[in-house]
């Protein structure tokens, strides 16, 4: 049987080589940072993770995984409701709240876990989800999973929200459901007026804060701080494998008894193993970080200012305002890739990102801005886009 399943796949690889948007996966030897080691370039300069705050290989942060590997283990080989909830999983727990200014949180093995996990113990039939349609993957599962009705509004407008409220009026309980930092954009979503929107037509509001938590708002707590609307959001979903220390695992955080229900009922979380103690550890040690020494978040911003404001003179298409998720518009998914791979061999480590990942026509190399990374180092990637901008005729 394997035969002829095998023939059609090999035939839609082949498309997908020839069209441009094959992912390769290049091998890293070393650890995550502004500069790295490849098995294929070697040494690099890495302008695509999601290592805002440089924390990814730090040392208080790889000390206290260490620490916590020797007080609490290596794992829990159990999930959360049988024997698997340390006291550190608590301590995050509170630390995240406190630090989000919500009332609880339930931690996910993932975020995508987490965002999986949300609506269908909340919502069924007599509910609706009004959910931005540039939201990300994960939030479309999870909305999938769950029998509410849906609708769906333009990216970040406000009259179509609106009007998708109208509509809604017959449900028992609407959440209007938005990405924070839409991070193919690098554009953030008008929270104050979802919250307007939200108060004046009795809906809640959900934010998938994961290219947000930690660096984005005046002390980093995200984009409900940014946007000055901290406790009027409902639910925020983050992760803390990216800005936080860029490990693994997510979390919901929000109104007490929407985290009881889910500590209840949410299939991710009951039937999944909790997250390990180096990674619970490790992050308690990031928020610490981030809340005591607000530096490196103004690092970050400063970077980002610079470099937007340095690959704007070359002529590209750039996306996005002020978020260090910058995306370089190429709208070619062969010249996306190509010139991708001439960066890479350049010394810039960089992705080309096209169709299924973004629409159609739509190709683009998303460069990410870290704290770490230095003005030598994004003169270097701004010189090079220009050349390739030149050589491949953009």
């Amino acid at each position: 049987m394997y035969k002829s399943l095998q023939k059609r796949l090999k035939i839609e690889l082949d498309e997908i080589k020839a069209s441009g948007r094959y992912k390769d996966e290049r091998e890293i030897t070393s650890p995550q940072n502004s500069n790295i080691n490849t098995s294929a370039a070697g040494e690099v300069i890495n302008f695509c993770a999601n290592n805002y705050l440089g924390l990814a290989s730090n040392e208080e942060i790889k000390d206290a995984a260490k620490e916590s590997i020797d007080s609490h283990g290596f794992g829990l080989a159990s999930v959360r409701f049988i024997c698997g909830t340390q006291d550190i999983h608590k301590k995050l727990e509170r630390s995240i709240s406190n630090f989000l200014g919500t009332e609880d949180t339930i931690l996910y093995a993932a975020a995508f876990d987490a965002n999986g996990g949300l609506f269908e113990p909340l919502l069924d039939k007599r509910d609706a989800i009004i959910s931005d349609s540039l939201n990300h993957a994960s939030l479309i599962d999870g909305i999938r999973l769950c029998k509410a009705e849906r609708y769906r509004y333009n990216n970040n407008d406000m009259v179509d929200l609106e009007n998708k409220l109208v509509d809604s009026q017959h449900c028992r309980t609407r959440i209007i459901v938005t990405d924070g930092v839409f991070s193919m954009d690098g554009t953030i979503a008008q929270l104050d007026k979802i919250c307007a929107l939200a108060e004046k037509y009795d809906a809640l509001v959900f934010v998938d804060d994961c290219h947000s938590t930690g660096f984005v708002g005046m002390t980093g707590r995200g984009t409900h701080e940014h946007c000055g609307v901290m406790g009027k959001v409902d639910v925020i979903t983050g992760t803390l494998g990216k800005a936080l220390g860029g490990g693994s695992g997510g979390f919901t955080s929000g109104k007490k008894e929407i985290i009881e229900i889910l500590r209840q009922k949410s299939r991710p979380y009951l039937f999944s193993n909790t997250l390990a103690p180096s990674i619970v550890g490790a992050s308690l040690k990031a928020i610490e970080m981030v809340s005591e020494n607000p530096s490196i978040i103004k690092s970050l911003k400063d970077n980002t200012a610079y470099f937007r404001q340095e690959i704007q003179k070359t002529g590209y298409d750039v996306k996005g305002e002020s978020h260090p998720i910058v995306p370089i518009m190429i709208y070619d998914d062969q010249k996306a890739s190509d010139i991708a791979e001439f960066l890479y061999e350049n010394g810039i480590y960089v992705v080309s990102f096209s169709y299924p990942v973004v629409p159609k026509g739509l190709a683009r190399i998303r460069v990410q801005i870290s704290s770490s990374h230095t003005k030598t180092q994004m003169d270097k990637a701004v010189s090079l886009f220009s050349a390739a901008r030149k050589k491949f005729k953009v």
